[in-house]
């Protein structure tokens, strides 16, 4: 596979596929080839100090090659790294490398494709002064108020949250999602839900949170016209698309899910 087509893929797989379920990003081998890469990169750049390795900087510039510049947004953007950081984290808890507990990560990308010799991914490191605690974001929760769902409200902080109708939702290959804001089988409302209708991405750091429409269509289907998916904000009402980039959400949001609501609230 071209390298271009490559890392086209590892786009759709990171904001396509659940984390954490079964069949997500980290089953993949182009995620699986990034993280190992990344981590080795990493150890070899750690010291021994008293019997344990050490990793002495706060700050990791992770550097791509080969990346389309229709794809750089993807991969330079704050979700990209937030899980890089927290895959590079967790492999040097496992391996037992000591690390800053301000660990940062960010990715830059080249579309130039590397030479016969060069290196695909390689990082450089920093150690910077520790920044001032900023003041912490107000949170924000989910508050269904159209519908009847497995809970009333949810508070943001998960990296992706999966709404849909039921709560484990099968493909004919097996397990497809399992849907954090779960809407019953029965009545009127929650059946204008799909199965797989919607996720939202949150960042903690800036407290972003993004909504992406999944729902999936049926050729010759009806429906097919109507995306069964929008915000509305100050009376207004706004389509959410199926795409990549994602809806930003803002406080008082409504999210309708056919005829079910919920509403983004200030914690």
């Amino acid at each position: 596979m071209p390298i271009s087509d490559w890392f086209e893929k590892i786009g759709r797989t990171i904001f396509e596929s659940p984390f954490g379920a079964n069949g997500s990003a980290h089953d993949e081998p182009e995620i699986a080839e990034i993280r190992l890469t990344l981590l080795d990169e990493v150890k070899a750049k750690s010291h021994r100090t008293a019997g344990k390795l050490v990793f002495p900087y706060n700050h990791v510039r992770l550097h791509l090659c080969g990346v389309p510049e229709k794809g750089a947004a993807v991969f330079e953007g704050q979700f990209f790294a937030q899980f890089c950081a927290e895959e590079l984290m967790s492999g040097l808890a496992r391996a037992k490398v000591r690390f800053p507990d301000d660990l940062q990560l960010e990715v830059a990308t080249s579309p130039l494709l590397p030479g016969p010799n060069d290196p695909w991914l390689w990082i450089e490191t920093e150690s910077r002064a520790r920044a001032a605690e900023p003041p912490p974001k107000r949170g924000a929760k989910l508050v269904v108020t159209s519908g009847e769902a497995n809970v009333k409200e949810m508070l943001l902080g998960k990296a992706r949250i999966n709404i849909g109708r039921g709560e484990d939702v099968y493909r004919t290959d097996g397990p497809s999602r399992r849907n954090d804001i779960a809407f019953a089988e029965e009545g009127d409302i929650n059946r204008t839900v799909s199965r797989e209708h919607a996720h939202l991405l949150y960042a903690k750091k800036n407290a972003e949170c993004l909504l992406f429409n999944d729902r999936v269509y049926t050729p010759g289907s009806k429906s097919n016209g109507n995306c069964g998916l929008w915000v509305i904000r100050d009376g207004l009402s706004m389509e959410v698309h199926k795409g990549t980039k994602g809806f930003p959400l803002q406080p008082g949001d409504e999210i309708h899910l056919g005829r079910a609501v919920l509403r983004l609230n200030p914690k």
